[in-house]
């Protein structure tokens, strides 16, 4: 059971238009917005790897020729005389790829560098997942995703100017601090516009994975990762000029008690949709109810935990959303690990997830989000588990097979996170909506933060990044069954509401609401509510119900 005000929020979608045009002009206006975020959070991929590499050393170490061979290549010692090993003090790269490890050597002793570099930018997630969602629930989803490309925009140019690994370390924090923002708001945004029917498809257009398919793209025409971060920069501008034309989420103004906003942005989507402005005289009513049962309206992350459904949504949420990340990055950022050519590696990987995405639009709507996310975790776990089989065995073929089982172990966290990220958004009530997705996004970048060191270290320690990959997938199916189907639900506003929806159906209790727009006298069932019993005929309405259930149990308490 829902609040009288969620109810009533989903009828004004329907109202005025439904998924109409302006949905579609919404959609368009902030959609492509991910190819600018997704660049800036897969750069390492690129402007992070690590390029064919020479020790040049002996008479003559100025032609380069002599020296491409495989006994000098990535060696950062050699026999000199005497039979004296010495370090190599002279290094040629291959310049067909020119990254930040050309730039400021970061071989050899040094070599770790681009994965903690990468493990800085996912702790800026991290940090801003705690701070954006709190951030956007009290100063509105409007501001915070503005904000949150601004930033991205600065940092990108800042990671052109740096003079050493420190300070471009320091920007791609920034970077992640953005990403951050904008993963904690962009999503909630969306969805209070979007009416139950269509929320999937915010999640199912492919635009994250056609924007790195672009990416790889220019990667292979620019092959240098300063020019990569500008064309970042001018990927991302175009969107801040849209902040006159884009709302603020009526939802969210309604939720604040802001009612004059909230119809404004109301009659517009009407206006735009080609509908009548919806009837708001009991707005204010309904409105003022909610706000008077919750009693307050500054939530923080202490919320995601007052009642035993938000509790246990938000803990198995985490160990999905942590195990999502660190499989997924893990795959995206040891591309260099598989052979061939790093940017058509980059491009397969990363093609392969539009027709999956495009699936998954009709599987969660047909099937599910929960049955969807259990099946396609069991399969990747499997997958991953398969992988981690054939990199520490000896057979024929075993580069391609790693591959093929790499790229299902990657459809399957795609598919299986996507229907995660709609049961996230559909889980938490408006009031702390933000706040639990961003969490949740916390959460998923110590995940991520992760990944880089394990596939570092799994040149050394072979099968141990998708060991662990096939392990997390098969821990998240089993967290996942244990989650509240949201398909078709309506979204709930306020956590009051939430709490309606908790109950085991052997441990039904009555929680009286007076806000509740059920109406019971159709009702022609006995009833037995936590050991108190009501006839058919001994009801007339809900708030007769209610009356009926506080008396008796105090009588017999």
């Amino acid at each position: 059971m829902s609040s009288k005000l969620s109810t009533f929020m989903e009828n004004v979608i329907e109202e005025s238009g439904g998924f109409g045009r302006f949905q579609m002009l919404l959609f368009l206006v902030t959609m492509p917005s991910k190819l600018g975020m997704g660049w800036s959070m897969l750069m390492m991929s690129i402007a992070g790897a690590v390029p064919q590499w020479w020790c040049m050393h002996g008479p003559g170490n100025s032609t380069l020729g002599r020296y491409q061979n495989d006994s000098n290549l990535h060696q950062c010692k050699f026999e000199g005389t005497r039979n004296i090993t010495e370090e190599c003090e002279q290094i040629e790269f291959d310049d067909s790829l020119y990254t930040i490890v050309n730039e400021w050597d970061l071989i050899c002793d040094r070599d770790g560098i681009p994965s903690t570099i990468t493990t800085i930018q996912m702790s800026g997630i991290l940090v801003s997942g705690l701070i954006a969602g709190q951030f956007a629930d009290y100063y509105g989803r409007k501001p915070t995703y503005f904000l949150s490309m601004l930033i991205l925009l600065l940092a990108n140019i800042g990671c052109v100017f740096s003079v050493n690994w420190e300070m471009f370390a320091a920007f791609r924090f920034l970077i992640g601090f953005g990403l951050g923002c904008y993963i904690t708001v962009y999503y909630t945004y969306m969805i209070e516009f979007t009416p139950t029917k269509y929320r999937a498809i915010i999640v199912t257009i492919p635009i994250w994975p056609m924007g790195l398919c672009v990416f790889a793209v220019v990667g292979w025409w620019l092959h240098d990762w300063k020019y990569l971060h500008i064309a970042n920069a001018v990927a991302i501008a175009p969107f801040l000029l849209f902040f006159g034309l884009v709302p603020e989420s009526f939802r969210w103004l309604v939720s604040h008690d802001r009612l004059p906003e909230a119809e404004s942005v109301i009659n517009r989507i009407a206006r735009i949709n080609g509908r009548p402005a919806p009837d708001l005289g009991s707005l204010v009513d309904i409105t003022r109810a909610e706000v008077k049962a919750n009693k307050r309206q500054i939530y923080s992350i202490r919320d995601l935990f007052s009642s035993w459904f938000l509790f246990r949504t938000t803990v198995l949420l985490a160990i999905g959303w942590f195990c999502s990340s660190y499989v997924y990055y893990a795959i995206s950022f040891g591309v260099e690990n598989l052979s061939g050519d790093i940017y058509f590696n980059f491009f397969i990987i990363q093609v392969i997830d539009i027709p999956a995405m495009l699936l998954t639009y009709y599987l969660v709507n047909m099937i599910g989000r929960r049955p969807l996310a259990v099946f396609f975790y069991v399969l990747g776990g499997l997958a991953g588990m398969a992988v981690a089989a054939i990199e520490i065995s000896d057979i024929a073929d075993k580069e391609t097979l790693r591959t093929i089982f790499a790229l299902i172990t990657k459809v399957c966290v795609v598919i299986g996170w996507t229907g995660l990220q709609l049961l996230t958004s559909e889980s938490y009530p408006t009031v702390v909506r933000n706040i639990g997705y961003g969490l949740q996004s916390a959460v998923a970048r110590t995940g991520s933060m992760l990944a880089p060191k394990i596939v570092y270290l799994n040149n050394d320690v072979p099968g141990i990044m998708y060991f662990l990959a096939g392990g997390c997938m098969l821990l998240t199916s089993i967290a996942c069954l244990f989650l509240m189907e949201t398909k078709g639900k309506v979204l709930l506003d306020n956590i009051k509401g939430s709490t309606t929806i908790i109950k085991d159906p052997e441990k039904e209790r009555l929680i009286p609401d007076t806000n509740s727009n059920i109406d019971y006298t159709g009702n022609k069932t006995n009833m037995n509510v936590d050991g108190v019993g009501f006839h058919e005929n001994s009801l007339m309405d809900s708030s007769d119900m209610i009356t009926a259930a506080e008396k008796q149990i105090e009588e017999r308490v």
